[in-house]
């Protein structure tokens, strides 16, 4: 119950975070390219939403990630797009069996968890998953310029550098200034504004003033805005400037927006395919957001892999069930649910309580939100995730850790967020191979008696292909032993080794783990413990 206040305030501000991604990629991935039949705007939006609600009342219960929020994913856009295109399309029966697929997919995602699939997770480089997390704060802040800014041509969901409509982030960006709506912009810079004071530290000390959010201040001040500039012929926020949420006149109407599988199409041997195509880029995706939460973490917790991978498996078969899009964890929602002062998961629970809520009891008063203000909300995330400070950070590891990352953030928002992670993992291997070349790796086994501190003894040359084993050993270590970590026959360790080993001396710490770390010496990296 302590923690309730905090969970409760961060689950508020992720709601205000998630509710325009899951209409915006919901909109995204059913509109793209040639899909017809998009006159009923609430069938479209629907499907973001239940995979929202899924995804933290669900996913957050079931999950073991701390800070993780699930959700629809920007990075399966495509191919939920090209399956239901390839199904008939939304309105001749494409999404029922899509749907269907999606619930599959869940059985394969339950079929990796039990399989313990989840160690993949550890094998991609520290340089590589910061530099995914710098790549999507690029790609946030290119994104939602233009909604600062008012125009709003384009759903937030749709993150890709090539648009459908034939536009680019570039075009759209230099489209913006001759669009610009001066209502939804100064909105938009009252509300970044009161964010930027809000996040200083004299109000975090304040407790009656630390109690209120900074987003649902500058959300409730920008509606008083809206409301007081109606009917201006410059600065009225109307229309597509605001949150559009299907409002339905009925419980009928409202029924109506729930899709249910076509479970004939159980015999067609493509619905298979395209969900284990969800099943394996979902899980790929979710291990790698539930990596970089785990670095943004302040206690520098680690989630259970295989505990998530079963998590987002019962989601998706949910989600698939109840007509809803497939589920991953997203970073934009986790690192805001960070950044909020969340403090266990059940912030990620209160979020999809919040959505429920609102969709149903007051979906009109979320249509009087200015989507300036939200897009401020998300600058301001997109910022910390890619700020200055970020890259000065890298740079300062060495080359072998910058150039990866760079490349990283580069391909992520050019291309896509997997494509990017595929390529700046294979620079990194190519550089190990380019060292493993003159010197060998390998991590020596221990052993000790009862009583006894425990050695570990790392080996001539440590890599990120070593991480794996050495965090599982860390983790198995009982809580209260003694532990030397011998690093006198070391000559080169790798950034990641460091970074794992550092995170276990601050989580030793909470474990009442004595560790002593004894023959460091000169070795090839400006880095030490």
């Amino acid at each position: 119950m302590k923690n309730l206040k905090f969970d409760f305030a961060a689950g508020l501000v992720v709601f205000f975070v998630a509710l325009p991604l899951c209409i915006g990629i919901s909109l995204a991935s059913t509109s793209y390219k040639e899909i017809e039949g998009l006159s009923d705007f609430a069938g479209v939006v629907f499907p973001g939403l239940i995979s929202g609600i899924i995804g933290g009342i669900v996913v957050g219960s079931f999950s073991g990630s701390r800070f993780g929020v699930s959700g629809p994913a920007a990075g399966l856009i495509t191919i939920v797009s090209t399956a239901i295109i390839q199904f008939g399309g939304f309105d001749n029966g494409g999404f029922e069996k899509f749907i269907l697929a999606v619930s599959i997919a869940g059985v394969f995602q339950l079929i990796l968890g039990f399989l313990k699939a989840g160690f993949i997770a550890y094998y991609v480089p520290s340089a590589v998953i910061k530099g995914m997390l710098a790549g999507i704060g690029v790609t946030i802040v290119a994104k939602e310029i233009p909604h600062f800014f008012g125009y709003d041509k384009d759903p937030e969901g749709d993150l890709g550098f090539n648009q459908a409509d034939g536009e680019t982030t570039w075009s759209e960006l230099i489209g913006t200034f001759d669009n610009i709506h001066w209502g939804a912009t100064l909105a938009g810079v009252v509300s970044i504004i009161i964010l930027i004071i809000w996040g200083s530290k004299k109000i975090k000390e304040n407790k009656a003033l630390s109690l209120v959010p900074g987003p649902l201040l500058a959300i409730i001040i920008s509606i008083i805005l809206a409301i007081l500039l109606a009917g201006h012929d410059t600065f009225a926020i109307a229309g597509n400037h605001l949150v559009n949420v299907p409002v339905a006149k009925s419980f009928n109407e409202f029924k109506a927006n729930f899709y249910t599988p076509n479970f004939n199409a159980l015999s067609d041997p493509a619905v298979y395919t395209v969900a284990l195509v969800i099943a394996i880029v979902a899980s790929l995706e979710t291990l790698l957001c539930v990596e970089a939460t785990d670095k943004l973490d302040p206690n520098k917790g680690r989630t259970p892999m295989n505990r998530e991978l079963k998590a987002q498996g019962i989601g998706n078969i949910l989600s698939g069930l109840l007509g809803g899009l497939p589920i991953t964890q997203v970073i934009v929602r986790s690192t805001a649910n960070i950044q909020a002062g969340a403090k266990t998961k059940w912030s990620a629970v209160v979020h999809g309580v919040f959505l429920v809520l609102f969709i149903v009891l007051a979906p009109s008063l979320l249509n009087m939100i200015p989507r300036a203000t939200l897009a401020a909300v998300l600058l301001l995330i997109g910022y910390k995730l890619a700020s200055p400070k970020v890259f000065k950070q890298i740079y300062k590891n060495g080359w072998s850790q910058f150039i990866p990352f760079l490349v990283t953030v580069i391909c992520i928002y050019r291309i896509d967020l997997l494509s990017g992670v595929g390529i700046g993992l294979g620079l990194s291997v190519l550089w190990i191979l380019y060292k493993n070349y003159k010197t060998a790796y390998f991590v020596e086994d221990f052993g000790h008696e009862e009583g006894e501190p425990i050695r570990l003894s790392l080996s001539q040359h440590a890599t990120f292909l070593n991480k794996a084993s050495i965090v599982d050993t860390f983790d198995k270590i009982p809580n209260g032993e003694h532990v030397i970590l011998d690093l006198s026959k070391s000559t080169d360790i790798d950034h990641d080794i460091f970074e794992a080993i550092n995170e276990f001396k601050v989580n030793a710490k909470n474990r009442n783990i004595k560790l002593e770390v004894i023959g460091q010496k000169k070795m090839n990296t400006n880095q030490k413990l």
